[in-house]
C-alpha cells in the first residue's frame, strides 16, 4: 500500500489531552500518514483494515448518505454521482447513526423565498392605511399585514405618543422592522412604516420641518420613499411647503414613491387646492395612481404618487377598523442595465506626431498628383488614394479589442500611487509594525486626495473648454451623465442594417404612392420677375481656410481622413482641396463620393421599444469635404436670395436672426390683439410626414429656376447635386449596401434646409390668396384667422384654404399627417364655449396644443407650459446632483445655466404679463437652482443668494428679453415681422418728447389680453427706461446697461 512499517506500528487513537504542535514542525505521524495514503475509497478501506493498526472515521469507507448532500440544488436521483471527498485522517470518530436527514429543497423554491430573492427585481406588495390610532389595533393591523401578504405598510395617524413605543412589539409581524415618527407637539397624528427586514431601507432625518403636514423619509440607493399626512384643516402654505419638500429631496434620487393621506378631494376638480395640487404634481413629473374612493364618504383622499416607475395592481380594500380604505399596489424598481462590451474595431493611431509626418510625405507627393489636368471624380479619387497610402505607412490599421476602461480621470500617476498603497499594505500585513501602519495610512490618504483632485480637474477641463458654447457643453457633459443609456438600441448586424434601409425606403415610397395628383389644378406662380443667378463664383484659398476653420469637425465614416485630422493638416491639404472644389464649381459637377450618405439610426426617446424601426430617427452623415463645398455654395446662394427678397418673410426656419421664439412671439401677439378686440381666433397646426424625404427633385429644380432665379451653370450644378445620391445604414461596425436616393433633400447637409424653404415658397402665395394669417418654421405650419363678432361667424376662409393646401401638397408629394393635425380656438374670455361651428375641423379640436415646443391652452394662461418647464428643470437638477460633489461652484453654475436655466428661459418672452402666481412658479425653479449651486438651506433668504450669483428675478429677465427684441427691431436686426410691430412715436406737434426715442403704445381693453401683446408691452417697457439707455446704439452696451438698471430695481 506504500505505507511505511514504522507508521503501522502505532495506532491512531484519540488522546485525552491534545498536544499543541509547535510552529514549523511538519513531521507528525498524522501528516506523514496523510501524505502516504491515497485518496480513493478502495485504497483507504484496504489501508485501514483491523490488522493494519490504522484507524479512520467510518464515513470514509461508505458512500455519503443523502443527509450529507447539499440541501439546495442537489440531484434528487439516488444514483447521481457524488464528488469524492478528500481523504482526511483525524483524531475524532463520528457515528453516522447520530446524523439527522434534512429534506432537500429545490433551487426554484429557494430562489422564490423572499429572504433570498433580490427585492428590486421582484414585484413587492405595498399598502397604505389611515389607522386612526394603532394603540388598540395592534393585532388587527398585524393580521392585516399577514393576510394581504404585504412587504411594506405605511400607516398614517398612528397616534403613538413619543414615550409609548412598547406597542410596536405587539404590532410588528415576524421578520419585520419599522420607522416610527410620532407627532412632537399635540395629540393625534404620527406616522409608522412597517416593512420586511430584507428591505435595505434607511431612515432619513429631515433637515427641515413644515407646519402644514407631517412626513417620514426613507431611502435605499436611488430610491426615495415619503410617507405623508396632511391634516384636513385648511393651510394656505401647504402647496408651497410641499413643493419645497419635493425640490429639496427629489433631485438626489432616480425613483420616488410618495404615500399618504393628503385630505385633498382629488376626485372633485372644483374643490379647493385640487387644480393647484395637480399642477405641482405635473411640475415634478409625479403620477397619481389611485382612482377609487378611499374614504367612507366616497372621496379619494389617500394617494400613491410615483416618479421613475409605474405602480401595478392598484386597488382599495375596505376595512372595518377605520373609516379609510386601504390602498394596495405592486411595484418593481427597474434594474441597472449592464453596458455591453464594445466590439472589436479597426483604428489608426493618429496624434500630433502623425500629423507632422503626414504633412511631410504629402508635400513630397503633391506635385505629381497636381501635374495632369483631370476630371473632378478622378482628381478626388487620386487624392483619397494618396491620403490612404500615407496613412497606411505612418499609422496602419490595428485591431483595438474591447477592454475594461477605468474612469477617464485615472492617470498613470494615480495608478502608481495605487501600487504604492498595495505595496505598503503587504508590508504592514507582513511585519505588523506601527510605522508600517502609519505609512499605509499616509499612502491611502495621498491616493484618495489624488483621485479627488483628478476627477475635479477632469470635469473642470470639460466645462471650461465648452463654456462658450452651451450646445457643445450640453452634448459633452450630457454623454457623461447618461453613461450607459446609449446602449439601449437594436443590436448591430448586417441583417438589421438591411432591414433599416428597406424600412426607410418603403416609408417614403408609401407616402408618395398614397398621394394623388389632380390634372386640372393650376399651382401658384411667382408674382414678380426674379433676378438670375447664372453661376457660382470660384473661391480663394484664404476664403476656403476661413470656411474650414468655422465648420465643426464632423464627417462621415467613409472619409479617408477624420475631420479633426483634416482640419489640423489643412495648411498642407489646402491647395489640393481648393482645386477639387473649384473644379466642381467650374465643371458644374458634384463628385459622386460627396453624395454618399451614411445613416445611423438613433432611438427617438429612451424607453421606447428598440425592436420597432419606427421608433428610430435616421441621422445622416456626409463627407467633410462635401460640407465644405456646400458651405461655399450656401453663402453665395443665401446672399443672392436675401438681396432680391426671394425667401418667404414669414418662414423662420434655418434663417439668421430668426428663431422659434420670434415666430411664437409674432403668433402670440396677433392672437392677443385679436382676442383683446373681442374676436375669436382659430389656430390650425399642420404636421407633414417625412417632408424632407418626399421632396421631388424635378419639382425642386423648377422652384430653383422659376422662384429662386437660378439658371445656367448654377442650375446645372444644383441638378448634379440632387441626382445620383445614395445612402447606406451603419450600426457599429456593420453596414448595409448602398441604395439610391430618388427623392428628398439631403439631410445632414448645409443646403438641405434652404432648398426645402425654396420648395415651400408657393405656400405663402396660397395663404395670402385666402387672406389667412400664417407662419412657417421649416415644415411646421401654423394657420390662424380671427373670427369677428356677430351671428354670421364662419371659418369658411380657413376651410377653403386648408382644402387647397391639401391639393397643393399632393401635387408636390408632401404628405399631410391628419392624425397629428390640431385645432384650438382662443376666445376673449378664455372659456371653452366659443359657439362656433368648426365644420370638418371639429374632430381635431384640442384644449391644449403644442406649437414649436410650447404648450398653448385656450385661456392663454400657459399653465401646462410652466408645468413642463419646471418638470424638465428639476429633472436636470437631479442629473447634475450626481457630479455636484466633485466640481467647483463656478463650474456648477456654468452647467446649471446650460442644463437648467436654458430651459427656464426658453421662450420666456411669452410669459410677460402673466399673473404673479404663474411667474412665482418659475421663480421657484430659479430659487431652487440658486440654492442648488450655493448649497443654501431652506430658510436662507433668497435675495442675497441671487445677488451673489449676479442673477435677476425671473420677472426682470422676461422684461430684458422683451427689450432686447425691441432694440433689435429698431436697429433692423430682428425679423421684419417683429420690426413691423414696433413704431416710433411721432407727435403731430413740436413737443419735447419728440427727441426722447419713445415708442407708440397702442390702446387695449383687457389686461390679460392686449396688455400682454408684444406690440403693446414692448413700447411700455421701452418708454419706462431712462433716456440714456434708450439712446445706446450698440447691442452689448445696451444689454449691460439694461442689466444694471434692473439690478438696482431688484435690490430696491
Amino acid at each position: 500500500m506504500g505505507v511505511p512499517a514504522f507508521l503501522r506500528r502505532t495506532a491512531v487513537f484519540r488522546r485525552s489531552v491534545r498536544r499543541r504542535r509547535r510552529r514549523g514542525k511538519r513531521s507528525g505521524r498524522i501528516v506523514r500518514l496523510r501524505a502516504c495514503c491515497p485518496s480513493s475509497w478502495a485504497d483507504v478501506s484496504r489501508a485501514c483494515t483491523p490488522g493494519s493498526g490504522l484507524f479512520a472515521p467510518w464515513r470514509l469507507f461508505s458512500r455519503p448518505k443523502p443527509c450529507l448532500i447539499p440541501v439546495v440544488g442537489g440531484n434528487l436521483e439516488a444514483d447521481s454521482p457524488v464528488r469524492a471527498a478528500r481523504f482526511r485522517v483525524c483524531w475524532r470518530k463520528s457515528d453516522s447513526s447520530n446524523l439527522v436527514e434534512v429534506p432537500r429543497v429545490t433551487r426554484s423554491a429557494a430562489e422564490s423565498s423572499p429572504e433570498t430573492a433580490d427585492p428590486p427585481s421582484t414585484p413587492r406588495r405595498f399598502g397604505l392605511i389611515n389607522a386612526r390610532s394603532v394603540m388598540n389595533k395592534t393585532f388587527i393591523l398585524k393580521d392585516f399585514f399577514d393576510a394581504q401578504q404585504l412587504d411594506f405598510l405605511g400607516i398614517v395617524e398612528s397616534w403613538i405618543p413619543p414615550a409609548q413605543t412598547g406597542v410596536l412589539l405587539e404590532l410588528l409581524p415576524e421578520n419585520c422592522l419599522c420607522f416610527n415618527v410620532p407627532r412632537s407637539v399635540g395629540r393625534g397624528g404620527g406616522l409608522l412604516c412597517v416593512f420586511k427586514s430584507y428591505f435595505n431601507l434607511r431612515h432619513l432625518t429631515p433637515p427641515l420641518l413644515f407646519n402644514s403636514f407631517e412626513f417620514c423619509l426613507f431611502d435605499s440607493g436611488s430610491f426615495l420613499g415619503i410617507l405623508l399626512y396632511r391634516p384636513p384643516k385648511f393651510n394656505a402654505t401647504f402647496l408651497t411647503d410641499f413643493s419645497e419638500l419635493l425640490y429639496t429631496f427629489m433631485p438626489k434620487y432616480e425613483h420616488v414613491l410618495i404615500l399618504g393621506d393628503f385630505n385633498i378631494h382629488v376626485c372633485c376638480p372644483d374643490k379647493p387646492l385640487v387644480k393647484d395640487f395637480f399642477n405641482v404634481l405635473d411640475s415634478f413629473n409625479l403620477v397619481q395612481w389611485v382612482s377609487d374612493p378611499t374614504h367612507a364618504h366616497g372621496h379619494t383622499l389617500d394617494l400613491a404618487l410615483s416618479f421613475g416607475f409605474p405602480l401595478t395592481s392598484v386597488e382599495t380594500v375596505e376595512t372595518v377598523f377605520s373609516d379609510h380604505s386601504a390602498v394596495l399596489f405592486n411595484f418593481v424598481l427597474p434594474l441597472m442595465t449592464v453596458p455591453k462590451p464594445a466590439p472589436v474595431r479597426w483604428v489608426r493611431g493618429l496624434d500630433e506626431g502623425k500629423a507632422a509626418e503626414f504633412s511631410a510625405l504629402f508635400s513630397l507627393e503633391w506635385p505629381t498628383l497636381y501635374s495632369a489636368p483631370i476630371t473632378t471624380d478622378s482628381f478626388l479619387s487620386q487624392f483619397d488614394l494618396l491620403c490612404s497610402k500615407i496613412l497606411d505607412e505612418i499609422a496602419p490599421l490595428t485591431i483595438r479589442k474591447p477592454r475594461h476602461t477605468s474612469e477617464r480621470w485615472i492617470s498613470e500617476e494615480i495608478r502608481a500611487l495605487r501600487r504604492d498603497c498595495r505595496k505598503a499594505e503587504r508590508k504592514f500585513k507582513k511585519d505588523r509594525l506601527q510605522i508600517s501602519q502609519d505609512l499605509l495610512r499616509d499612502k491611502l490618504y495621498m491616493y484618495n486626495e489624488a483621485v479627488m483632485k483628478a476627477r475635479r480637474q477632469f470635469y473642470s477641463n470639460i466645462i471650461s473648454s465648452a463654456s462658450g458654447d452651451q450646445r457643445i457643453l450640453f452634448n459633452t457633459l450630457g454623454s457623461l451623465l447618461d453613461s450607459g443609456g446609449s446602449g439601449n438600441s437594436m443590436e448591430g448586424s448586417v441583417e438589421n442594417c438591411e432591414k433599416f434601409c428597406v424600412f426607410f425606403m418603403d416609408k417614403v415610397a408609401g407616402i408618395r404612392s398614397s398621394l394623388t395628383q389632380c390634372s386640372t389644378y393650376s399651382p401658384p406662380t411667382p408674382s414678380t420677375p426674379v433676378a438670375k443667378l447664372e453661376s457660382f463664383s470660384l473661391v480663394s484659398l484664404i476664403e476656403l481656410e476661413r470656411v474650414v476653420s468655422r465648420l465643426k469637425p464632423a464627417g462621415s465614416s467613409h472619409d479617408v481622413l477624420p475631420a479633426w485630422f483634416f482640419k489640423k493638416i489643412f495648411s498642407v491639404l489646402g491647395p489640393a482641396v481648393l482645386t477639387i472644389l473649384n473644379t466642381s464649381l467650374e465643371s458644374t459637377h458634384v463628385p459622386k463620393s460627396f453624395k454618399q450618405a451614411v445613416v445611423r439610426p438613433l432611438l427617438k426617446k429612451q424607453g421606447l421599444d428598440t425592436a420597432l424601426f419606427s421608433n428610430y430617427r435616421p441621422i445622416s452623415h456626409l463627407p467633410f469635404c462635401a460640407k465644405v463645398l456646400e458651405n461655399i455654395v450656401y453663402k453665395q446662394l443665401i446672399t443672392f436670395l436675401n438681396a432680391h427678397e426671394v425667401l418667404e418673410p414669414l418662414q423662420s426656419g434655418f434663417r439668421s436672426g430668426h428663431s422659434t421664439e420670434t415666430a411664437l412671439l409674432k403668433i402670440f401677439n396677433d392672437v392677443l390683439i385679436a382676442t383683446d378686440a373681442g374676436n375669436l381666433v382659430v389656430l390650425l397646426l399642420l404636421d407633414l410626414s417625412a417632408a424632407f424625404d418626399t421632396v421631388d427633385h424635378e419639382i425642386l429644380i423648377g422652384r430653383l429656376e422659376q422662384w429662386a432665379g437660378l439658371s445656367g451653370e448654377a442650375l446645372q450644378w444644383m441638378r448634379s447635386y440632387l441626382t445620383d445620391r445614395s445612402f447606406c445604414v451603419k450600426m457599429g461596425s456593420h453596414s448595409s449596401k448602398c441604395y439610391p436616393l430618388k427623392w428628398g433633400v439631403p439631410q445632414g447637409s448645409v443646403l438641405g434646409p434652404l432648398l426645402f424653404s425654396i420648395y415651400l415658397l408657393p405656400l405663402g402665395v396660397l395663404f395670402r390668396k385666402h387672406k389667412v394669417e400664417f407662419h412657417l418654421y421649416a415644415d411646421d405650419c401654423q394657420i390662424y384667422v380671427p373670427i369677428c363678432k356677430g351671428p354670421d361667424r364662419s371659418i369658411k376662409a380657413i376651410i377653403d384654404c386648408l382644402a387647397e393646401v391639401k391639393l397643393w401638397m399632393s401635387e408636390n408629394f408632401l404628405g399631410l399627417n391628419e392624425n397629428k393635425t390640431e385645432v384650438i380656438v382662443f376666445s376673449p374670455s378664455g372659456g371653452k364655449d366659443h359657439n362656433i361651428d368648426l365644420l370638418s375641423l371639429a374632430p381635431f379640436e384640442q384644449s391644449v396644443v403644442t406649437s414649436l415646443g410650447v404648450k398653448l391652452d385656450a385661456a392663454l394662461k400657459l399653465d401646462l407650459q410652466i408645468n413642463a418647464v419646471t418638470r424638465s428643470c428639476f429633472f436636470q437638477m437631479r442629473r447634475l446632483a450626481r457630479i455636484k460633489s466633485f466640481i467647483s461652484k463656478k463650474n456648477l453654475e456654468i452647467v446649471t445655466h446650460a442644463f437648467v436655466l436654458s430651459r427656464l428661459y426658453y421662450c420666456s418672452s411669452l410669459y410677460a404679463g402673466l399673473p404673479k402666481a404663474s411667474v412665482a412658479r418659475l421663480q421657484l425653479v430659479q430659487n431652487a437652482a440658486a440654492r442648488f449651486i450655493c448649497g443654501a438651506k431652506k430658510f436662507d433668504h433668497i435675495t442675497p443668494i441671487l445677488a451673489s450669483l449676479n442673477w435677476l428675478p425671473v420677472q426682470y429677465l422676461i422684461f430684458i428679453k422683451i427689450l432686447v427684441f425691441t432694440f433689435k427691431s429698431l436697429a433692423g436686426t430682428a425679423p421684419p415681422y417683429l420690426s413691423s410691430l414696433v413704431l416710433k412715436y411721432s407727435p403731430t406737434k413740436s413737443l419735447r418728447s419728440a427727441d426722447q426715442c419713445t415708442l407708440l403704445v397702442p390702446r387695449t381693453k383687457r389686461k390679460f389680453r392686449g396688455d400682454r401683446a408684444f406690440s403693446v408691452l414692448a413700447p411700455k417697457l421701452w418708454n419706462q427706461l431712462p433716456p440714456a439707455i434708450r439712446e445706446i446704439t450698440l447691442l452689448e452696451c445696451f444689454k449691460k446697461e439694461l442689466f444694471l438698471h434692473y439690478s438696482l430695481l431688484a435690490l430696491a
